[in-house]
């Protein structure tokens, strides 16, 4: 799995990268000084706070893990329309594509 930041500080700490290879993950930075590197994630975590994280938070770590896990593999990804997409989700633009190359 990939995980990729911008340039802060936090992200280059030698225990922010040692826990990143405790869970077998790899690091990607954007571009210093490129802030277009991260707009796709940028825009999902925007999506994310304003749609539907509740204003007041959660009650716990758990509660939070299966709303935030339900609003990006359910909603955000199959029924969220993306403007990317000309209006499709995520889900329905790759069956559209799957569709038109005869894939399966």
């Amino acid at each position: 799995m990939i995980f990729h930041t911008d340039q802060g500080s936090q992200y280059k700490s030698h225990m922010f990268r040692h826990r990143l290879q405790q869970y077998a993950m790899v690091q990607s930075m954007s571009r210093k000084g490129n802030c277009w590197d991260n707009a796709p994630t940028e825009r999902l975590f925007r999506s994310l706070k304003t749609e539907w994280i509740p204003k007041l938070g959660y009650h716990s770590i758990q509660e939070a893990r299966l709303d935030v896990g339900l609003y990006l593999m359910e909603y955000y990804n199959r029924l969220r329309p993306h403007q990317f997409n000309q209006g499709f989700s995520p889900y329905e633009a790759e069956q559209k594509l799957k569709t038109v190359s005869n894939i399966c």
